[in-house]
């Protein structure tokens, strides 16, 4: 029997199932999460663009030359805009939203991304939506109100908008990888350096303009924008691709909550940051937001179709 074909995994291919391509996926959300944590311990403050920049611009060279493949066609106008919506506009915004608010609060804004994701996916991919993503989508929105309302949140309102416009344009991004896929013989990695590098060139001015180099950069800020840069992107980009051609966009978008999971684990443990019983239910519906949204009700879609 040919095991490709059978959808639950069997020992030695668990890496070519769903299952083992969401945990796999899922790695990249998690790792985000520790983009807030980073910002405000280690990095400069203040320096929003030239943060992006360092995360992208050296993440892309790097992958262009481990892939040794350049866009050809309307890829170079397709890695733009790609590369503008997932990085060139989302990192900037991100890191905004983590100087001007609590990680764990900043990180959360994020877990609006699968709403934008679910719409999108009816309007470009032309997806169904079905009564379970809407379900599961508005329990994550509840999930979000939860944490970002909490008493004690101090929160910014330009920090709000900074956090809701990058989710909305990385999920837009999202969606658009989906539609777009990428060209035969092209690897994940090859994808993420066409973008990253895109990002990076896009930031380059902005960075030098409004920021500039930050004075005084030590050891942990360089330790800081090495992780950002190798771990929170190129490797975390590569495996997030990967993932979006093979699972269900948002399905895929879902993991994301992850992220504020992630960041507000490290919240509590290193800044101290104090969550509300409130805010941990909000979490706590997240999570389950999310498991949820994997595990779709595939047989039940035969009979009951949304």
């Amino acid at each position: 029997m040919n095991t490709t074909t059978i959808p639950l995994p069997v020992p030695g291919t668990l890496l070519t199932s769903r299952i083992g391509w969401t945990l796999l996926t899922a790695i990249a959300p998690a790792v985000w999460g520790t983009t807030y944590i980073v910002t405000t311990h280690l990095l400069p403050e203040g320096h929003p663009f030239f943060a992006a920049l360092m995360r992208s611009l050296p993440a892309g060279l790097l992958a262009l030359l481990i892939a040794r493949r350049l866009p050809r066609g309307s890829w170079w106008w397709k890695s733009l805009v790609l590369g503008t919506l997932n990085m060139g506009a989302f990192f900037p915004l991100l890191f905004l939203a983590a100087q001007r608010l609590p990680g764990g609060i900043a990180a959360t804004l994020g877990a609006s991304q699968p709403i934008v994701v679910a719409l999108l996916a009816v309007a470009i991919l032309h997806e169904k939506l079905s009564a379970w993503r809407v379900i599961w989508g508005l329990g994550g929105m509840a999930g979000v109100g939860l944490v970002v309302l909490g008493p004690d949140a101090g929160l910014d309102p330009l920090g709000i908008l900074a956090g809701l416009a990058g989710a909305a344009s990385m999920g837009t991004g999202v969606v658009l990888t989906k539609k777009w896929g990428r060209p035969e013989g092209v690897s994940a990695i090859g994808l993420a350096g066409w973008q990253l590098t895109a990002a990076g060139l896009l930031l380059l001015i902005p960075a030098m303009l409004f920021d500039g180099i930050p004075p005084g950069i030590d050891g942990p800020a360089v330790a800081g924008y090495l992780w950002l840069s190798l771990i929170g992107a190129l490797l975390t980009y590569g495996l997030w691709f990967s993932g979006i051609r093979r699972l269900p966009v948002t399905a895929t978008a879902l993991l994301g909550l992850l992220s504020p999971l992630v960041a507000a684990t490290l919240g509590a443990a290193i800044a101290a940051e104090v969550l509300t019983p409130g805010q941990l239910f909000g979490f706590a519906v997240a999570l389950i937001a999310m498991v949820a949204g994997q595990l779709g009700p595939t047989k039940k879609k035969a009979r009951f179709p949304a």
